[in-house]
Formats: structure tokens, sequence, C-alpha cells
């Protein structure tokens, strides 16, 4: 590796610090630039179940795994599926195999940086440009006006990369539906009839083009992803700064809907947010291209099925193995990995739209019971 262009990695998300870890196993140093101001400049969304076949490969490449299990929230894998008035579809408690345990993505981040050495991330480092140079290099222009030179660059900086302009013209479109994120704490005093709804693990309470999904983190915490198929402009209609209005439009759409599922939007502890929800084109891939990469959702941005943040770290695991493997040879790293990737990421983001429509197509709930048990539904 050229050490006057040394290996850069856009984006302090978990990809982008797996890649980083992976790298440190193996003695290879890199530098992630992070447009966050530092670690807790957010909170960092809720919890995750990392899959046995690519997640928790990606935390045994880093090392990681004994970590890992630390921080797992026990019992969590439970699965519910409810009905809009509150009866229960689908009860399934967590069986103990380990195959997808829980954690929250804050307490996973954690882990990562805190194995690495401390230079390792240039934190307040926003990309507002990017320029190739020649024979694989390039520089990154940040908006305090530095400028670094990397001789392996990574896009790992999510669904508005940075970097993708390098190698792809497309860009995420919106897939007709937005979550809105709401809280509750303390849930089990304070709100019993909800806590005992959503359960030990998660819940999904769904109907054709609409849903109500919780999930239960530690200490009575209830996180509460709405959905709603509308579009943009009608999410621009609600003036989210005023929460009280805000949580009662979205609420209205739910008329009707068991107390205990609407009380997780209208008793929020938290402010409501959007998120809107985007993807790339199925099957999106580029042409090798000198000196630069993709990973996690910069590469393959899809609807939300569980798999975004495994697959993200399988990447950055990946990567870092593929220039383990080849450490004078930048472009055999990459074309090993990306010969990899694409068909991977393809069969990923056709199974996520196949998801995406059996929770909240025009068979919701009774897809999503399909999918959780392996039988055809009526």
């Amino acid at each position: 590796m050229n050490t006057s262009h040394p290996i850069v990695i856009v984006g302090a998300g978990l990809g982008g610090l797996t890649l980083a870890r992976v790298l440190h196993v193996h003695g290879i140093r890199a530098t992630v630039y992070e447009a966050e101001p530092s670690p807790v400049a957010r909170t960092q969304g809720g919890q995750l179940d990392i899959h046995r076949h690519n997640g928790q490969l990606a935390l045994e490449a880093a090392g990681l795994t004994e970590e890992f299990r630390a921080i797992i929230h026990e019992g969590s894998e439970a699965s519910r599926v409810l009905d809009q008035h509150g009866k229960v579809l689908l009860d399934q408690p967590d069986d103990g195999t380990g195959e997808r345990p829980e954690a929250l993505r804050g307490d996973l981040r954690r882990i990562l940086l805190e194995s690495l050495p401390a230079e390792t991330i240039q934190w307040g480092k926003k990309v507002v440009g990017v320029a190739a140079l020649g024979a694989g290099r390039h520089e990154l222009t940040f908006a305090d006006g530095s400028t670094v030179g990397a001789g392996l660059l990574v896009g790992a900086d999510g669904a508005w990369s940075k970097i993708r302009p390098l190698l792809s013209d497309a860009k995420p479109e919106y897939v007709g539906m937005s979550f809105v994120e709401t809280y509750l704490f303390d849930a089990d005093t304070r709100h019993p009839a909800s806590a005992k709804a959503v359960g030990g693990g998660a819940m999904s309470a769904l109907r054709p083009g609409q849903g109500i999904q919780a999930h239960r983190e530690s200490g009575g915490t209830l996180h509460t992803y709405v959905a709603l198929s509308k579009p943009q402009d009608w999410f621009a209609g609600i003036d989210f700064t005023d929460s009280a209005a805000a949580t009662a439009r979205i609420a209205q759409e739910f008329d009707g809907w068991a107390p205990e599922l609407t009380a997780l939007i209208t008793d929020g502890d938290t402010a409501p947010v959007l998120r809107p929800l985007h993807a790339l084109p199925i099957g999106h891939r580029w042409d090798r291209t000198p000196g630069v990469t993709l990973l996690g959702d910069a590469a393959h941005l899809s609807p939300p099925n569980g798999e975004g943040a495994n697959l993200a770290m399988y990447d950055g695991a990946e990567l870092g193995k593929a220039i383990a493997a080849h450490p004078d040879d930048v472009e055999a790293a990459l074309t090993e990995y990306e010969q990899a990737l694409f068909p991977r990421s393809t069969a990923e983001a056709a199974e996520a739209a196949r998801d995406f429509e059996l929770c909240f197509g025009d068979n919701a709930p009774h897809g999503l019971l399909s999918l959780l048990t392996g039988h055809e539904q009526a």
C-alpha cells in the first residue's frame, strides 16, 4: 500500500468501522473520516438482530465475538404479529439458539470504536468534494477546507454517499413508504398495556400499506416505527417541528386500531422523527474503477428487513480480508471483493424487496406470518 496515499474510509458506521478493525487485526493501517463531530453526536438507532451467517461472521473476523456476547439483549429474539385490534396472530418466543441475537446499534458501534486506536477516527470531517488524481489515487476535500489523499478510497458513507458518484450514476429512490420513529420509556410501569402488546422482543401490527412495529429494548424501553405508504408530499405537509400536531396527524391514520397499539404513537416520550425509505436499484453494480469501492448502504441500499447492518459489517469484513490477502495489489483485492459483493447484494436486495411486500403489501399481515412460519397463510 502506498504509504503517502493510505487507505481512507469515509463513514464511521458499522460497515466502515468493521473494515477498519479487520484491517487493524491484520496490521494494516487505515483512517476513517466521519462527518459527525463526535461518537455521541446523535443517538445510533435501536436494536439490531445480528445474524449467524453474516453479521456474526464479520464480528468473528474482527476478533470481537466475546465483546458482542456481552452486549446481547437476552430474550429479545421473540417475535409477535398482531392484527389492528390487538389480537395475537403469532407469538414466537426467543428459542435461545442465538441465530439472530439482538444488540443495540450504539453498543455495537461502541465495541468497534473501542477496538481501534484513537487516531483511526477523524471526527468532524464532512466530505464536500472528491477528485480522481489518476493511477487509482483520489483526493478528498472536507468542509473545514482540509484535504487528504487516498491510495485506496472506500465509501462507507451510507445512502447519500459522496463517494458513489465516482463509480455509478445511481441514486436512491423513494420506495413509497416512510417510517415515523417514537419511543416509550419505562413502559412496563407507565404503559403496561402497550408493553404487554409488544411482549419481550419484536412486535408487528400490520395492514396493507401501514403498520405499527415496536421492539423492546433494555430498561423497559419500547422503540416504535410507524409505517405509512404515502407520497413524500403528504409527509411534507406535516410540521414535524410541532410534535403534538405531527403526532395527532400520524395517529389519525390509525383510527379504530387498538388503544394499546395507538398509544405507541400518541404517548411517545420523544418527538416523532420522520424516516423516509429509499432504495438503490436491485442489482446495482459498477465497473472496476481503480482505487475506489463501496460497502453497505452506499453500495446496495434496500428497504429495511433486518439485513442492512449485517450486510454492511459483512462487506467490511470481506473487504478487509481481501486487502489483507493482497497487501501489495489493491486492484486484485478490490476485484476479489466486488466479484463476491455483486451477486450477494443483488440476491439480498431482491429478498429485501420481497420481504417489504410481504409486510406491507395487499396480503398484510398474512405475508409476514408466512415469512415467519414458513407456511402459506389464508
